[in-house]
C-alpha cells in the first residue's frame, strides 16, 4: 500500500494498481472466499427486506441509476427496467453511490449508521475483484463524488479536490462558497476535460476547462445556486437558483446566456435538471411534484449528438468547431416553448410576460423527490426516493401533459418518505 497525504485535506490509500474496468454484464458476486465489507449476493432478489434508501443517481449516460441503502446498494438498468444486482454490507449502508458509465469501478460513501466506512471517506470499489482499489479520508463529510474515465472528483462543502485516476494523485484544489448540496458536474467526451462548479460570489459557476487550462467565472443568478449540469462535451450549462423559477442556459466557453425558460412564478426547490443527448430539451423536476419539459434553441455547431463520447477528435479542431462558434440556432425540433400572450410587450411588462415556459409536463407527489432524465424515443425516465421508477413519453410536436407507459416500485421501505 502506498499513502499519499495532500495538504490541508485528505489521506489516500490506493492498492499497487487501479484496475481497468469492465463491464457490469461481466461482472460475477463474490464468492465466500472472498475478502470485502459485502455479503454474498445472488441476484435473486427478495424485495421483502426492508431497507431505507438513502441516495439515487444516474451513471453518466442515464442507461443505469444507483440506489444507496441503509443496507448496501443496488443497481438497476433503465430500459428495459431491470435491478442488475445488489451488494449487502453488514455494517450499515451507504449515502453515496457513484457509478463510472457501467463498469464495475464505483464510488461509494458510507451512510450515517455506518460502522465501517464514516461519512467523510471515499471508497474506490472494484466489484470484479470484490475489493476496495483506494480510500480517501477527509476532516469534514463528502457532500458528493463525481466519477470519469480519467478523474476522480470528490466535493466538501468548502473545497473540490479532483484526482487523477490511474494513480489517484491530487491534480487540482478549487475553493467555492458554502456547497452543501454537493453541486458538481463533469463533462463526459474523452476529448474534452471540463468542470462546473459553484465560485466564491452568491449565484456564480465556476467553469475550468482543464484541457485548455482555462477558468469561465460566469454570474449565473442573483441568489444561490440549487442545481446546475453539462452536456456531455462540456459546452452547454445550465443553471437553477434557490429562487428556483428559472432555468438559464450558458455557452461555457465565454460565459454567454443563450436561453432562460421559466419553470413557474413561486419559489421552488430544484431537484434535477438534464439536457437530453441530442441538446433538444431540457427536463426539470422539483418540488412542486411536477417534471417540466422546455424546448432548447440551441446546440453545438460541428457536434454530431449520435457519436460515441468516446470517438477520439482533435481537441483544438474540436473547441473551434463546435465551442467557440457556439451560436443560437432553431433546433431541429418542431416543438416551441409557450410565451405569455402579452409578449409582444416585453419591452413595457415585467420580464414574467416575455418568458417561456414548459412544453410538456408529467405530475407526481409533491411530498417526494424525484430526478428526472431523458431516455430514448421522447421519453423520460423518473426515480424518487420513495422508490419509485417511471417512464413517460411527451409529443415532441404539440407537447402538453406526459403519458405514463411504465411504473416500477424498485424499492419497498417502510423508512422512506410516501
Amino acid at each position: 500500500m502506498t499513502i499519499l497525504s495532500s495538504p490541508m485535506s485528505s489521506v489516500v490509500s490506493t492498492s499497487q494498481e487501479v484496475l481497468s474496468p469492465v463491464g457490469f454484464g461481466s461482472c460475477r458476486s463474490p464468492t465466500a472466499g472472498v475478502s470485502g465489507p459485502f455479503g454474498h449476493s445472488e441476484p435473486d432478489f427478495n424485495d421483502n427486506d426492508e431497507a431505507e434508501l438513502f441516495s439515487v443517481s444516474w451513471n453518466q449516460d442515464y442507461g443505469c441509476f444507483a440506489a444507496g441503502t441503509s443496507r448496501g446498494f443496488r443497481i438497476y438498468n433503465c430500459d428495459p427496467f431491470k435491478e442488475t444486482f445488489r451488494r449487502d454490507l453488514k455494517n450499515g449502508g451507504f449515502g453515496i453511490v457513484e457509478m463510472l458509465f457501467r463498469c464495475n469501478i464505483l464510488a461509494l460513501v458510507g451512510g450515517k449508521a455506518n460502522a465501517q466506512y464514516p461519512p467523510n471517506k471515499v471508497i474506490i470499489w472494484d466489484d470484479h475483484q470484490s475489493r476496495c482499489i483506494g480510500e480517501f479520508s477527509f476532516r469534514s463529510d463528502v457532500r458528493a463524488v463525481k466519477l470519469r474515465q480519467d478523474r476522480v472528483v470528490v466535493i466538501l462543502e468548502h473545497k473540490i479536490y479532483v484526482y487523477n485516476f490511474m494513480d489517484l494523485k491530487l491534480l487540482h484544489q478549487i475553493e467555492t462558497l458554502a456547497n452543501p448540496r454537493g453541486l458538481c458536474c463533469l463533462s463526459h467526451h474523452l476529448n474534452t476535460s471540463v468542470l462546473a462548479c459553484p465560485g466564491l460570489r452568491r449565484g456564480q459557476v465556476r467553469v475550468e476547462h482543464f484541457g485548455l487550462n482555462m477558468t469561465k467565472l460566469i454570474k449565473a443568478h442573483d441568489s444561490q445556486l440549487s442545481c446546475l449540469t453539462l452536456t456531455m462535451d462540456g459546452l452547454l450549462l445550465a443553471t437553477a437558483s434557490t429562487r428556483g423559477t428559472l432555468i438559464r442556459i450558458f455557452n461555457t466557453m465565454d460565459g454567454t446566456q443563450l436561453q432562460e425558460v421559466r419553470r413557474g412564478v413561486d419559489r421552488a426547490d430544484i431537484y434535477s435538471i438534464a439536457l437530453s443527448p441530442n441538446v433538444q430539451w431540457l427536463a426539470v423536476s422539483s418540488d412542486k411534484g411536477t417534471v417540466h419539459i422546455f424546448s432548447l434553441r440551441v446546440r453545438v455547431v460541428g457536434e454530431d449528438p449520435e457519436s460515441d463520447p468516446g470517438t477520439a477528435k482533435n481537441p483544438a479542431l474540436f473547441y473551434q468547431n463546435s465551442s467557440s462558434s457556439l451560436d443560437a440556432l432553431i433546433s431541429p425540433s418542431t416543438g416551441a416553448n409557450p410565451g405569455s400572450s402579452l409578449s409582444f410587450m416585453k419591452g413595457v411588462l415585467p420580464k414574467y410576460f416575455s418568458s417561456e415556459w414548459s412544453f410538456a409536463q408529467f405530475h407526481l407527489s409533491e411530498s417526494i423527490q424525484f430526478i428526472a432524465a431523458f431516455g430514448s424515443q421522447n421519453t423520460v425516465i423518473i426515480v424518487g426516493m420513495d422508490g419509485s421508477f417511471y417512464r413517460c413519453s411527451f409529443d415532441p410536436v404539440n407537447g402538453g401533459e406526459m403519458v405514463q407507459q411504465e411504473y416500477f416500485r424498485f424499492l419497498k421501505s417502510e423508512s422512506s418518505p410516501r
